[in-house]
């Protein structure tokens, strides 16, 4: 329930809340993340893959940005700057491929303090 709650206090989503995040459940945020980026590495690995050949594989590439558009759509405020730029075409593209770099960067031994230096920076 902690992390349903945790969602909202995204600033780029419709009902977004101001809460501090504790440090304890920034870190169980990118352990859960770390956890999930292995499970689904195959189908990131799949889609990074598709970029690369779009003429051979554009159907994942699309799914992929199509769905993910579709969920921005739905659980995003379209008003904010921020999320406009999400839905950009010519930016979008750069942010979901860095992404997904990022989330593939994880599924190592160290994933957890890579994913947790790179959002320090961020």
């Amino acid at each position: 329930m902690t992390i349903w709650k945790l969602r909202n206090n995204n600033p780029l989503r419709k009902s977004y809340v101001t809460n501090n995040i504790k440090i304890n459940e920034f870190d169980a945020l990118i352990r859960i993340t770390v956890e999930m980026s292995k499970y689904l590495y195959p189908y990131i690995r799949e889609i990074l893959k598709s970029k690369e050949d779009i003429e051979e594989n554009s159907v994942i590439w699309n799914d992929f940005n199509k769905r993910f558009i579709e969920l921005i759509k739905e659980r995003f405020n379209m008003e904010s700057m921020r999320v406009k730029k999400l839905l950009n075409q010519a930016e979008n593209d750069e942010i979901i491929i860095k992404s997904l770099l990022i989330l593939s960067f994880c599924i190592s031994n160290q994933g957890y303090q890579k994913l947790k230096n790179f959002l320090y920076d961020f």
